[in-house]
This record gives structure tokens, sequence and C-alpha cells, in this order.
């Protein structure tokens, strides 16, 4: 199993702990043993392999692991109108983000904010959230918006404007309970109903085909 990178210096640090504790205290060394075997999970990275659409259809993925709990009508400067899904993130969850589709980053914007549940409809408005807006080979416009959650403390994005990105391509993550949002263009046939479980780069969440 793969191990996201920004989990190598807290993984490092807790082994480096379990091994000096064991001189000290076998109890304390048995926490860390623990703790970092906790580490190890939380940082999973799979494998994951992209689903490829037909002839002229735009398949969109989950850009998060995680259960739905929105789907409505939304609007965006970038995107103009648009359906949202958000994908709800608890800790138990792998984390690491994957773009929804191919396409090259034209926007990104971050803001700060508070860290309400992020399974709360408010949070998308008033938590910390990360935006990153995608330009599709045909034109289209989609977003992946990052949200921190109660439990998160950290936002990942390692994207700059002007990358090209793959369907199912790794980009970010965010650490502990969170959730992503994806505006998708106005027409997608939604694949997804609220509550469905869902895989990043792995799931379906809609498709297009090039004349919509």
């Amino acid at each position: 199993m793969k191990i996201a990178p920004d989990g190598f210096f807290t993984i490092g640090f807790l082994v480096a702990l379990t091994a000096v504790s064991f001189v000290f205290s076998p109890i304390a060394a048995g926490v860390f043993v623990l703790l970092t075997g906790f580490a190890i999970w939380f940082y999973r990275d799979p494998e994951r392999v992209a689903p490829v659409g037909k002839d002229g259809e735009t398949l969109f993925v989950s850009p998060a692991d995680g259960k739905i709990v929105e789907i409505e009508d939304a609007s965006h400067p970038f995107t103009g109108e648009c359906i949202k899904i958000g994908v709800f993130m608890n800790a138990f969850s792998v984390h690491v983000n994957r773009a929804p589709c191919a396409g090259v980053v034209e926007y990104m914007e971050y803001v700060p904010g508070k860290k309400v549940a992020a399974f709360a409809p408010k949070a998308s408005e008033i938590n910390e959230r990360n935006y990153v807006g995608l330009s599709t080979h045909d034109g289209r416009h989609i977003m992946m918006v990052q949200v921190a959650g109660l439990l998160a403390r950290r936002i990942v994005c390692r994207l700059k404007r002007g990358a090209a990105l793959e369907a199912g391509e790794r980009y970010g993550m965010i650490k502990l309970g969170s959730k992503v949002d994806i505006y998708l263009p106005k027409g997608v046939e939604l694949s997804v109903n609220l509550h469905d479980k869902v895989l990043a780069g792995k799931s379906i969440l809609g498709s297009l085909r090039s004349e919509c």
C-alpha cells in the first residue's frame, strides 16, 4: 500500500518516539505503536484507475472517498450555473483527493474560515476551503473545493495555475474529517444519489456527451 507523502514526517516522528519509548516504558511504546499504525493507515494511498467514457462522452469521477451529502444547484463566477455534489470524508476515509476529469488548472483561490462539521451544508460557505477550477479540452469549467471540517487542520493542494491533470490524478488531501465539493456543468447526467458511498478516482458521479 502506497503512503501519501504528506504523512512521511508524522509517521517518521512516531516511529522515532516508539523507538525511544521502548527504552523507558513498554506501555508508552505500545501506545506509540498503535498511533504509528493508525498514522500509516490514515495516510494510505491506494492505486486507482479512472474509468474511461465511450467516444464523445466525458465521465466525472469522485474527487474524494466518502458519502454523498449534497446534490444541489449552485453558481460560481468560474463555472457559472452548475450542479454541486458534496462528498463527506470521515476520519476513516482515504483522504487523498483526485481530479474528477482531465483538464488544466485555470482558477485557484484559498479562503480562510471556520471549522464547523464538514457534513453541514453551511460548511461550504463558512469553513476554510480551497477552490481549484479546471478547464476541460472542450471548454467546460469544473470546480473542486476542498473544505476543512471540525477535525481537519490542514488542506494540502499541490497544484499551480497552468498545471495539466488527468482524470483520477492525485492533487492533494485534507487531514482528518472534511469534505470535497465538485461543481459540474448543467446538463450532466448524474450517476449517484444522496447517501451513496463513493471512491476517489473510481466512482462515476456523472457524464456528459460532447454535443451537450
